[in-house]
C-alpha cells in the first residue's frame, strides 16, 4: 500500500495525519482529488459514522482509504458534543469559534471540567472489504475557559493537559503527534496492519 485516501475535507487533519505517515512511504492524498463529496454522518457512534466514510471514499476513488472520526467528550455533559464535536454551533456556518464559545458556556455551569478526545480510524483496503482494521484511542484532559496557544485546531486552544502544563494548541506539531488521540490510535492501526500482514503472509505459505 503506497497510496492511501484520507476520508476527509479538513486541512488540519490532512495535515496532521500526512506529518503523521510520512515516516511509512505512504502518500496520504486528500479525497478532493477525486472529487469525493461529503459522506452523511448520521450515526450516534464514532465508529459507524468512520466506516461509512472510509467505504464511500474507497468507492468512488478506488482507492484502499482511510478514516477518522474523532471529537471531544465533556464528562459533565454525558459525552456531548461526542460525534457533533465539528457541527457543535450550528452548520452555517461551520465555525471552530463558535463551537468553543457553546462548549464553555455550557461548561461554564459545570463544577467538573474534565474532558476527552476521541479518536477512531477506520483503513479499509476496498470499499467492500469484509475486514476493515479499526482503532481506537483518548485523550484526557480539562477545559480551559480561556483560549491559549496558536497551533492545533478545533478545540485544542481549550484542551488544557495538566501533565504539559499547555493546550494542545500550545504544543509544538512534534509533540503533539507524540501525544494526541490521533497519533495513539495511529499507533494502533499500524500495529493491527502488521498482525494482518503476517497473518495472511502465513496463509500464502501454507496455500
Amino acid at each position: 500500500m503506497t497510496k492511501l485516501i484520507l476520508a476527509s475535507n479538513n486541512p488540519g487533519k490532512l495535515a496532521e495525519f500526512q506529518r503523521l505517515f510520512s515516516p511509512l512511504n505512504i502518500e496520504l492524498l486528500p479525497q478532493s482529488i477525486f472529487n469525493v463529496p461529503e459522506c452523511p454522518e448520521p450515526y450516534a457512534t464514532f465508529v459507524e459514522n468512520a466506516l461509512a466514510k472510509a467505504r464511500h471514499a474507497s468507492r468512488i476513488s478506488g482507492l484502499p482509504a482511510l478514516a477518522d472520526d474523532s471529537g471531544i467528550c465533556a464528562v459533565a455533559l454525558h459525552g456531548a458534543p461526542g460525534v457533533h464535536s465539528a457541527r457543535y454551533a450550528g452548520d452555517h456556518p461551520k465555525s471552530d469559534a463558535a463551537n468553543n464559545d457553546k462548549l464553555s458556556g455550557e461548561l461554564a455551569q459545570q463544577s467538573n471540567q474534565i474532558v476527552y478526545y476521541v479518536c477512531v480510524l477506520v483503513l479499509v483496503r476496498h470499499a467492500d472489504d469484509p475486514q476493515p482494521i479499526i482503532a481506537e484511542a483518548t485523550w484526557h484532559g480539562l477545559w480551559q475557559a480561556q483560549a491559549a496557544g496558536e497551533h492545533g485546531f478545533g478545540y485544542d486552544p481549550h484542551f488544557y493537559l495538566p501533565e504539559h502544563q499547555k493546550t494542545a494548541a500550545q504544543l509544538s506539531p512534534a509533540d503533539k503527534n507524540r501525544f494526541s488521540h490521533r497519533a495513539q490510535a495511529l499507533d494502533l492501526l499500524l500495529a493491527k496492519l502488521a498482525q494482518h500482514a503476517i497473518f495472511n503472509a502465513q496463509n500464502e505459505r501454507h496455500n
